[in-house]
């Protein structure tokens, strides 16, 4: 099992990942009927892609000895109606501005960006921006 996740009532969830023990409580966003005191389920959906994106380029950099420590990834979510859906994720990469990239580096960070699990996972309609800044 991957995850337990219990309803401790007035709309919120305590979540705990089986191999860790570790946990994070969501509440559902004051737009729709919550107190927007967590992260909401659509909230960690568009933070899942992020931090897919930081941790698939950071396991590459890795392997090619290049420094990303420091990126910062902004997650940016817009949401829908009828139904009621995420209609956009904005990404936006900033990049270390004490490296120095080549054209080629930036282009397998840019490609593993866009390729990285959860952005392979999500619905085709989800429009998923991504920005880079070196």
């Amino acid at each position: 099992m991957t995850a337990k996740i219990v309803y401790t009532g007035d709309l919120r969830t305590l979540c705990t990942h089986m191999h860790s023990g570790s946990t994070i409580e969501t509440d559902a966003p004051t737009d729709n009927h919550g107190k927007g005191e967590r992260f909401s389920p659509t909230d960690l959906v568009a933070t899942a892609l992020g931090t897919c994106i930081v941790t698939t380029i950071g396991i590459k950099t890795q392997d090619m000895n290049i420094n990303i420590n420091g990126l910062v990834c902004e997650v940016q979510k817009f949401m829908a109606s009828e139904p009621r859906r995420i209609a956009e994720i904005k990404v936006h990469l900033v990049f270390p501005k004490t490296e120095s990239y080549s054209d080629k580096e930036k282009t397998i960070m840019e490609r593993i960006a866009h390729t990285c699990p959860v952005a392979l996972s999500l619905h085709p309609d989800l429009k998923q921006t991504l920005t880079f800044e070196y």
